[in-house]
C-alpha cells in the first residue's frame, strides 16, 4: 500500500528495532509506522527533521508524545476500534481460565497424575457473578456485551456515563469505583493507560476488594501495581490475577520494570499470565496496519489522517 507513494523501510525481523536503529532509519523519514515497542519521544521527534506523521498501528498512543508531535507540526494517528473486540475475546479467556483453573487443570492431566473424576480445583461460575468493568470505552463494551451472555450482574466505571438508553441495552449499571470495588466478585481493566490512571490498582483500591475477588488485566500492565497485586494474593486477600499485559512493557515510564515480577510468576495456581496476545488474531492484524498505513497515505496525499488525535501547529 506505501510503495507506490514512497519508499518503504520495515522491519522483517521477529524482534522490534533497537532504539539505536529506529533514530537511525527515522531520520530523513516522512513517517513512521508505529507499535506499542517503539517510543516516540521528543529526543527521537528532534532527529527526524523531515517527520510528518507517527501512524500507530496501536489503540492508545501511551509511547508516544503526542503533544510533542504536535509543537513540532507532526500528526499522530491511532486505530481506535479494530483491536477491541480480539482483546475482549481474550479478556474473557483469561476470565475464564482464571476462575476455572483451566491451566491448573491441564497441568495436572499432562503430569499424568489425573485418575478420574475428583472433588477437586473448585472454582466461580459466571451465571450470577458480579463483574466490574473499569472502562466503558470500546473495549469497556465490547466486554459487557459479552459478559451480559454468562449472565453476569455488570458494573462499571467511567468518567462519562453511557446513556440510559445504551446502559439498558448493555444490562450495566454505574458505579463510583470504591463502590464497585467492594460489590465486584471480578474486576476487569478496560481503559487506556494515562498518567492519572497509572497504577490505579493500588494497595488502597487493592484492600477495598471482596475477600477473593478476581483482577483481569487486558488493558495496559501499568494500570496495576504488580508488587501490591503479589503481596496481596500471597496474602490470600485477592482471589487470582489474570494478565495479558505488563508494566515492563509500557515505554513511556521512565521508572518501567524490566521484566515480568518473579513473584506474580511463581503462583502459576494463583494467576494466568500470557504474552500480550490481545490482538493476536491474523484478521485483526492486518486491518490494524493496514488502517494505520492509510492514516499515512492521507498524509503523504495532503489530508487530515482520517484517525488523528492531534491538531499540529503549522511548521515554520
Amino acid at each position: 500500500m506505501l510503495t507506490p507513494h514512497a519508499d518503504v523501510v520495515a522491519n522483517d525481523r521477529p524482534a522490534p528495532w533497537s532504539r539505536k536503529e529506529l533514530i537511525e532509519r527515522s531520520g530523513e523519514a516522512f513517517g513512521i509506522l508505529a507499535f506499542m515497542t517503539d517510543a516516540v519521544d521528543d529526543d527521537l521527534l528532534r532527529r527526524c527533521r523531515s517527520l510528518q506523521i507517527v501512524a500507530g498501528a496501536l489503540k492508545g498512543a501511551d509511547n508516544i508524545d503526542v503533544a510533542a508531535c504536535s509543537r513540532r507540526g507532526i500528526w499522530v494517528s491511532v486505530v481506535p476500534d479494530l483491536l477491541s473486540a480480539p482483546t475482549a475475546d481474550l479478556a474473557v479467556g483469561l476470565l475464564l481460565a482464571l476462575s476455572r483453573n483451566l491451566v491448573t487443570g491441564d497441568r495436572l492431566v499432562r503430569s499424568g497424575g489425573f485418575t478420574g473424576w475428583r472433588p477437586i480445583l473448585f472454582g466461580r461460575g459466571l451465571e450470577g457473578a458480579t463483574v466490574g468493568i473499569v472502562g466503558m470505552g470500546t473495549l469497556g463494551r465490547a466486554l459487557a456485551r459479552r459478559l451480559r451472555a454468562f449472565g453476569c450482574r455488570l458494573l462499571y466505571v467511567d468518567d462519562h456515563p453511557l446513556p440510559p438508553t445504551e446502559e439498558r441495552l448493555l444490562a450495566v449499571e454505574r458505579r463510583r469505583l470504591a463502590v464497585m470495588a467492594a460489590e465486584a466478585d471480578i474486576l476487569v481493566l478496560a481503559l487506556p493507560l494515562e498518567p492519572r490512571s497509572v497504577h490505579l490498582v493500588n494497595r488502597r483500591l487493592l484492600a477495598t476488594l471482596r475477600p477473593g475477588c478476581l483482577l483481569i488485566n487486558a488493558a495496559r500492565g501499568s494500570l496495576v501495581d504488580e508488587e501490591a497485586v503479589a503481596d496481596f494474593l500471597e496474602e490470600g486477600r485477592l482471589g487470582g490475577y489474570a494478565a495479558d499485559v505488563f508494566a515492563f512493557e509500557d515505554m513511556s515510564r521512565a521508572d518501567r520494570p524490566r521484566t515480568v515480577p518473579d513473584r506474580l510468576r511463581a503462583m502459576p495456581d494463583r494467576t494466568v499470565l500470557t504474552p500480550h496476545l490481545g490482538s493476536a488474531v491474523a484478521d485483526a492484524r492486518r486491518a490494524i496496519v493496514t488502517e494505520a498505513a492509510l492514516n499515512i497515505v492521507d498524509c503523504l496525499e495532503g489530508r487530515r489522517p482520517r484517525c488523528a488525535i492531534n491538531d499540529p501547529e503549522s511548521r515554520q
